[in-house]
């Protein structure tokens, strides 16, 4: 009788092995899709602020005389979240995290307050922060955001308002108004974040209507 090799007595465990590994692989192939599963769709939507629609005339620069200075605006830090704050009562705050901001909620109504302020009659050029050293201003404009939310606290509504400032330009500058803006209670219905969106514009149209009612004629 010829004794067997130890690699003869090592093949059968070798090839029972690699026939377990192949199965393996293959029942994981045929049955992966119910082990790993399928991600989600992503479901976040994104919302800006809008401004009433300006035709090409009102946007042009030199319709009026006031060069407007524009600072940079100021949010309260609450509201410098990319989600939605909505407010359930005086101290509390919740934040949808599929309902976000698409662009900083400053930079939203920056936009809309120059575009606003350009089609004013009397405005001429409206140059934003960081001011161009050359240039003179007539009137310069501060704006911190202090509500600009939804509300589910009784009643359902959207708040806007802001503390406004408004100084002559130069080095010697002089208060020409100082105010708390508070825009009428806007339409929602608690759900609808788009509606919301659409509700905190017409705060911020408001706003620029009150700016442009408050500058006084060139000094």
């Amino acid at each position: 009788m010829i004794p067997s090799s130890p690699m003869q007595d090592h093949l059968p465990g070798t090839l029972a092995r690699r026939t377990g590994w192949l199965l393996a692989g293959l029942l994981l192939g045929v049955t992966g899709c119910s082990i790993f599963p399928v991600p989600s769709a992503n479901s976040t939507r994104y919302y800006v602020l809008t401004g009433p629609g300006l035709q090409a005339e009102e946007m042009r620069q030199g319709g009026g005389t006031l060069r407007i200075g524009l600072k940079a605006v100021e949010v309260a830090p609450y509201l410098r979240k990319p989600e939605i704050a909505v407010r359930r009562d005086a101290n509390e705050l919740v934040y949808d995290d599929y309902s976000r901001w698409a662009e900083p909620l400053e930079a939203g109504i920056a936009r809309i307050v120059q575009a606003r302020l350009l089609a004013g009659p009397a405005v001429g050029r409206v140059f934003t922060a960081p001011f161009p050293f050359d240039q003179e201003h007539d009137y310069d404009i501060a704006l911190n955001i202090i509500r600009c939310e939804g509300v589910k606290d009784g009643r359902t509504v959207a708040l806007f308002a802001a503390a406004v400032e408004i100084t002559t330009g130069g080095d010697d500058a002089k208060v020409v108004a100082r105010k708390v803006f508070q825009a009428p209670d806007g339409a929602w219905d608690g759900k609808d974040y788009a509606a919301l969106a659409g509700a905190l514009s017409g705060g911020v149209a408001a706003l620029c209507d009150d700016l442009l009612a408050a500058l006084p004629d060139k000094k």
